[in-house]
C-alpha cells in the first residue's frame, strides 16, 4: 500500500481549484476534530512579501472563514487524517506481527539454548545488531534523514532542477555505503576487542567472538534498511518498512531452525545476518520506484524552511552528531546492563533479555504513532506552522501514553502467566519463568519513560537547525542509571540493574518534556503531565484489579486470556473516571463510528 497525498508525499493537501499564482499551505496539520485542522487554502502571494507571512496570513484567513470555505477545501485535514489513520493501522498490524515473531524467535532461543553460558554468549554479540538497528533504522538515521527526503520532496514538487531528491540520493548514499562497509570490516575483524569490552567475565569468550562477527555484518544491512525506510516514509510509503521486523524475525526463525544441529548457537547469529538482508529486499523495489517518479507540475507548495543543499549550509556533521550521540547514548543502556550483569552467575544476561524483550512490547506498539506522524510534524515545523506541530505533538504523547500505560498495567499485573506461556518449554525451566518474571515487573517502571523518551526525541530532531539538549538529557539518564546500576548490583544482582534502568530514562523523560516546549515545539508542559498523570492512575487502579484476579484462575494461559480483557477494561473505565481526554476523545470517536455502541 502505497498513501500519498498530492503527488509529492510530503503532507501537503490539495485545495480544489489552486490555481497558478497562488500558494498552497496548510498540508501538514493533521487534527480531523472541528476546530483544530488547520487545511488547505489558496492565497494570492504578492509583491515581495516573505513566504512565511504569507503562510501566517493564510492561516488566519483560514480560520477566520472556515464557515464559507469550499466543500474541497474544508475536507482537506479529514482526507489526510485518514491517510494517517490507515497508516497507524497497517502500521500497528504489521508491528504486532513483527512483535508476535519476535517472540516466536525468543521462545526458539530459550527452548533450543535455554538460559545459560551459551544464551548469554550469542545475547553479547546481539549487542552489534541491538545498537546497529537503534541507530541506523529507528533513530538517528530516521531522525535525520525523513527530514531531509521531506525538503527534498518539496522542492521536486515547486518544480526545482535537477531533481532534488535524486540529488539527495546520489549525494549520500554511495558515501555511506562506504561508511558502513569499512564498519563493518573494522567490527568483524575487532570481535574480540568487542566482546572482552562488553563482558569481562563471560565464561565462554570465543563462542562469542565467533557470534559476534556474523552478526557484525548486520550494519552494512542495517544501515541500507534505515536509509530506505526514512526515503519510503517520507514518500508517506508506509507499508515497506512496517515489514522490516517481519522480514528479519522470519529469516532468524528459519535459519535458526534449519542449523542449530549443526552450528549450535551460531545459527542464531547467522540467522540474524540473514534476517537483516530480508530487511533490504522487503524496501528496495518500492524505494526504487519512487526514486523513479516525478510528480505532475502546476502545484507549488509553500516552504517555510527550503532544505539546504546538501554539504553546504548544514554541515553533515552538525545534523549527525546530536542525534548519534543521543542514539548511543540511549543504546549503551543496554551495554551498562550486560557490562555489570556479566559479573552474576550464569543466565544473568538472557533473564535481563527475556524481561526486557517482553516488556517493551506495549513501549514499541505506541510509538508506532509516532513514527507514522513524524515526516508531518517535521513538515509542520519546517514551515513554521508551530501551532500545528504543538497539537500533533500533544495527541502524540497522550495517544502513546494510553497504549504504554495500558499494556505496563497487563504486564505487572500478569507477568508470570505471561513468562510461562511465552517461554517455559524445553530448556527454560520454571525458575528462569520465576526469575524472568520478576526482573519484568521491575523493567515495567521505566515503561512510560522509554515511550516519552522515544516521542519526544522526533520532534526535538524536526528542527531545521540541530539542537543538542536531546542528546545531553540521554546522557544525564545514562550517568543516573550506570551510578544507581554499579551501586545496587552488588545487594540486589539482577533487580538492581532493572530498577537502574527504569530510573535513568525516566529522568532523561522528563528533561526532554520540559525541555521541549522551551526550544522546539511550544506545548503545554502542564497540560501533558495532567493527562499523564491520569493515565497512570488507571494503569495503577487496572494493574491492582489484575493482580487481586491473576491467582484466581487456574493454567497460565486462562489466566493471561482473562486479563486481557479485564485489565483494558478496568483502565479504561478508571480513565473515564478521571476525566483522561484521550481515552473520552477515543470512546467519542467509537460511538461516532459505531452507533450501536453503548
Amino acid at each position: 500500500m502505497n498513501e500519498t497525498t498530492s503527488g509529492t508525499g510530503t503532507g501537503t493537501g490539495t485545495a480544489g481549484g489552486a490555481g497558478a499564482g497562488t500558494v498552497r499551505v496548510g498540508g501538514s496539520g493533521t487534527d480531523t476534530g472541528p476546530g483544530t485542522g488547520a487545511g488547505t487554502a489558496t492565497r494570492t502571494a504578492t509583491g515581495t512579501r516573505s513566504r512565511r507571512r504569507a503562510a501566517a496570513r493564510t492561516a488566519v484567513a483560514v480560520r477566520s472563514a472556515a464557515g464559507h470555505m469550499p466543500p474541497a477545501v474544508r475536507q482537506a485535514p479529514p482526507r489526510l487524517g485518514k491517510v494517517l489513520a490507515r497508516a497507524a493501522a497497517i502500521t500497528a498490524a504489521l508491528t504486532i506481527a513483527g512483535s508476535v515473531l519476535g517472540l516466536v524467535r525468543d521462545q526458539s532461543i530459550a527452548h533450543l539454548f535455554g538460559a545459560g553460558s551459551d544464551s548469554d554468549a550469542f545475547l553479547i554479540s546481539w549487542t552489534v545488531p541491538e545498537m546497529a538497528s537503534t541507530l541506523l533504522i529507528e533513530d538517528a538515521m530516521a531522525l535525520v534523514l525523513v527530514p531531509a527526503f521531506s525538503h527534498a520532496l518539496a522542492r521536486r514538487a515547486a518544480g526545482e532542477h535537477p531533481d532534488p531528491v535524486r540529488a539527495l540520493v546520489s549525494a549520500t548514499l554511495p558515501r555511506l555505503l562506504v561508511l558502513l562497509g569499512c564498519t563493518t570490516g573494522v567490527l568483524v575483524l575487532g570481535a574480540p576487542v568487542i566482546v572482552e569490552l562488553l563482558a569481562p567475565g563471560l565464561a565462554e569468550p570465543q563462542v562469542a567472538v565467533q557470534c559476534t562477527r556474523l552478526t557484525a555484518l548486520t550494519v552494512l544491512s542495517f544501515g541500507i534498511t534505515g536509509y530506505l525506510s526514512a526515503a519510503l516514509r517520507a514518500h508517506r510509503s508506509y507499508l515497506p518498512p512496517a515489514t522490516i521486523y517481519v522480514a528479519y524475525n522470519v529469516g532468524i526463525i528459519l535459519t535458526m531452525l534449519v542449523l542449530h544441529s549443526l552450528w549450535g548457537v551460531r545459527a542464531a547469529a547467522a540467522g540474524v545476518a540473514a534476517g537483516s538482508v530480508l530487511m533490504v529486499l522487503a524496501q528496495l523495489p518500492a524505494f526504487v520506484r519512487h526514486l523513479a517518479v516525478r510528480p505532475a507540475g502546476g502545484e507549488r507548495p509553500l516552504i517555510g524552511a527550503a532544505a539546504p543543499a546538501v554539504g553546504t549550509a548544514r554541515p553533515v556533521l552538525g545534523v549527525l552528531a546530536p542525534v548519534v550521540i543521543f542514539t548511543v547514548c540511549r543504546q549503551s543502556q543496554v551495554l551498562v546492563e550486560r557490562f555489570l550483569a556479566a559479573s552474576l552467575p550464569a543466565g544473568a544476561i538472557s533473564h535481563l533479555n527475556y524481561a526486557q524483550k517482553v516488556a517493551q512490547v506495549p513501549m514499541m506498539l505506541s510509538l508506532m504513532i509516532c513514527t507514522v506522524t513524524f515526516p508531518v510534524v517535521a513538515k509542520a515545523v519546517a514551515d513554521g506552522e508551530g501551532d500545528q506541530a504543538r497539537r500533533r505533538v500533544e495527541r502524540d504523547l497522550a495517544l502513546a501514553g494510553v497504549v504504554v500505560l495500558a499494556g505496563t498495567a497487563v504486564v505487572v499485573a500478569y507477568a508470570p502467566q505471561i513468562i510461562e506461556v511465552l517461554f517455559q518449554r524445553g530448556a527454560f525451566s520454571a525458575r528462569d519463568t520465576a526469575t524472568t518474571a520478576s526482573i519484568m515487573r521491575v523493567y515495567a517502571l521505566g515503561l512510560l519513560g522509554q515511550c516519552l523518551v522515544g516521542a519526544l526525541g522526533r520532534p526535538f530532531f524536526s528542527a531545521v537547525r540541530p539542537t543538542w539538549f536531546p542528546a545531553a538529557a540521554m546522557a544525564a539518564g545514562l550517568l543516573v542509571n550506570t551510578v544507581a546500576g554499579a551501586l545496587t548490583v552488588g545487594p540486589w544482582g539482577v533487580y538492581g540493574i532493572a530498577g537502574s534502568n527504569a530510573l535513568g530514562i525516566t529522568v532523561t523523560a522528563v528533561l526532554l518534556l520540559r525541555g521541549l516546549g522551551s526550544r522546539v515545539v511550544s506545548i503545554h508542559v502542564r497540560g501533558v503531565a495532567l493527562t499523564l498523570a491520569r493515565l497512570s492512575a488507571a494503569a495503577v487502579a487496572a494493574c491492582v484489579a489484575g493482580t487481586l484476579l491473576a491467582p484466581l484462575v487456574p493454567g497460565a494461559l486462562p489466566s493471561l486470556a482473562v486479563g486481557c480483557l479485564l485489565v483494558p477494561g478496568v483502565f479504561a473505565a478508571a480513565a473515564l473516571a478521571l476525566r483522561a481526554p484521550e481515552v473520552v476523545g477515543l470512546l467519542d470517536l467509537t460511538k461516532q463510528r459505531f452507533p450501536h455502541v453503548g
